[in-house]
């Protein structure tokens, strides 16, 4: 597993970055910006801390061969996801035809499956890859890594590897002749682009700090009871300090002394050169809205993040519709229909439409299926440079991506790699009253609910006399007017009708009794 904050490939090498921090009672926001503009959210609270990169022992619930996949519980409400391609090379039993680790299946090659040594009630360290999102569980891998300032060391490998963000050939050369010259055996070692220029002695340094970690790991989980934790990964403010503050990080701005202090700590044991680029805010005005970029401050940026509708230049706007399976997005021409050639506006729209979808996909962190239709376009060569555009854009990012070609309908299909729960679920909670739906029953679906329940109490117990606690707006909507439903209601079936509002009710519910059960109760 490396799903380090410092993986990401191709940047602007002269683009303006800046990573501010606010630090409030209960949760601390990252905010990333590039170019003056917001392009990540990190969120962190005492009650949702993160997971990823957390090491646990746990203990084998099921091992499910029709779906590839073992589930383990490791503590929490919901047991693991383990799949078979993520399970090292220690769990396989291996056949004769099968005598090599590189004969193991991967997801692309599953035509051959050695035996997968795993079993109901069997421990098993492994470690998060991603964190629970809605009514899924934690994703999980036993391939374990731990990731350092410098380097990454993965057990049980014997591999070398080096970031393909650092391109000069002769340092990259460099750079493997130094994890030659260090890994130790039975390891194998990723270095990370920050490495670049440095030599062997801090990263030396580096490898003897995670190797001591390791060290820990091993003789914890030996006396440990599954289901129990580990390792813990450090808090988001500290690892995204460690993966992403680099020299091509401006400067670094922080509103609390107490991590400007633990931020200031670290870089003088690490990387004493950019001490010169944290900064403490000292101003009176929140750092979110003292810091404008564009036309809007962060705090404007993270609001329009959170909406269902954005506009775009020219006109046009973009819906987000998000649901636990996928994201599905349209985009509107709006205002931006002008002048005779319906094509070339389309094109203009959807190219615009792109580049913001790309950004919002990155803010809002959104994952796994994404749909996109577009304006209805004629021509090919049209639909293939609004697909050039979103590839282009995604590869600014860090996270992985697979995107399909336009459809003549004007559909792409794309998939996004998907770590944590979205910016959406993340500052909001189910609706009590939809209970996550985003819609509430019509008044009038209620009003045909109760006089159905009217009819079965007559029916079954013949009374005539009745009450009914509701909500107070259901109420208001059931007296509304001198001929309101109440009224029709009592004409129609005889009653007489006597209506308690109550705020103990949702809007959907309603309680219909027998006047004398309802004196029996009070």
């Amino acid at each position: 597993m490396y799903n380090s904050y410092g993986s990401s490939e191709e940047r602007t090498l002269n683009m303006k970055k800046e990573i501010i921090i606010n630090a409030s009672i209960d949760e601390t926001r990252i905010a990333i910006l590039e170019d003056n503009q917001l392009t990540e959210l990190y969120i962190e609270r005492p009650d949702t801390k993160r997971m990823v990169g957390n090491i646990y022992l746990g203990k084998i619930e099921n091992v499910v061969d029709a779906i590839q996949a073992a589930f383990v519980n490791i503590g929490l409400k919901q047991n693991g996801f383990l799949p078979f391609a993520e399970i090292g090379k220690e769990y396989f039993a291996l056949t004769e035809k099968f005598n090599s680790i590189k004969n193991i299946p991967t997801k692309k090659t599953q035509s051959h499956k050695p035996a997968i040594k795993l079993k109901q009630g069997q421990n098993i360290l492994v470690q998060v890859t991603k964190e629970p999102i809605s009514s899924k569980g934690t994703r999980l891998t036993s391939s374990i890594s731990l990731p350092g300032r410098y380097l990454v060391l993965i057990p049980n490998e014997n591999h070398i590897g080096i970031s393909r963000k650092i391109k000069n050939k002769k340092e990259r050369q460099r750079l493997r002749r130094i994890c030659k010259a260090l890994r130790p055996k039975n390891f194998g070692l990723i270095i990370r682009t920050v490495a670049t220029g440095k030599d062997i002695q801090p990263i030396k340094s580096d490898l003897e700090s995670l190797l001591r970690t390791w060290d820990k790991i091993i003789k914890k989980a030996n006396d440990a009871t599954p289901p129990e934790l580990i390792h813990k990964e450090m808090g988001i403010t500290s690892s995204l300090i460690r993966d992403l503050f680099s020299p091509d990080i401006n400067r670094v701005i922080v509103d609390s002394r107490k991590l400007y202090r633990e931020i200031k700590k670290y870089l003088k044991e690490v990387s004493p050169k950019l001490l010169e680029r944290l900064e403490l805010y000292k101003e009176r005005k929140p750092i979110f809205d003292s810091l404008p970029f564009q036309s809007y401050s962060i705090e404007d940026a993270i609001e329009k993040s959170l909406s269902r509708k954005i506009r775009i230049k020219g006109g046009g706007y973009i819906i987000f519709d998000q649901t636990e399976a996928m994201v599905v997005i349209d985009v509107n021409s709006g205002s931006s229909v002008k002048g005779k050639d319906q094509e070339k506006n389309a094109l203009k729209t959807n190219i615009e439409a792109a580049k913001e979808i790309t950004h919002q996909l990155r803010l809002r962190d959104l994952g796994g299926i994404i749909v996109i239709d577009f304006i209805d376009m004629v021509q090919k060569k049209n639909r293939d440079k609004v697909v050039t555009t979103l590839k282009n854009e995604l590869k600014k990012e860090r996270a992985a991506f697979d995107i399909l070609p336009m459809s003549d309908f004007g559909v792409v299909e794309l998939t996004r790699e998907r770590v944590r729960p979205s910016l959406l679920y993340q500052y909001s909670e189910p609706c009590p009253r939809c209970n996550g739906i985003g819609r509430v029953s019509a008044k009038s679906t209620i009003l045909t609910r109760i006089e159905r329940t009217i009819q079965k109490i007559k029916y079954k117990k013949g009374q005539r006399r009745l009450v009914l606690k509701i909500h107070p707006d259901m109420a208001e909507y059931l007296t509304r007017g001198l001929n309101n439903h109440k009224a029709r209601l009592m004409r129609k079936y005889f009653i007489n009708l006597k209506i308690i509002p109550t705020l103990e009710m949702e809007d959907k519910e309603f309680e219909l009794i027998p006047k004398k059960d309802y004196k029996k109760k009070k």
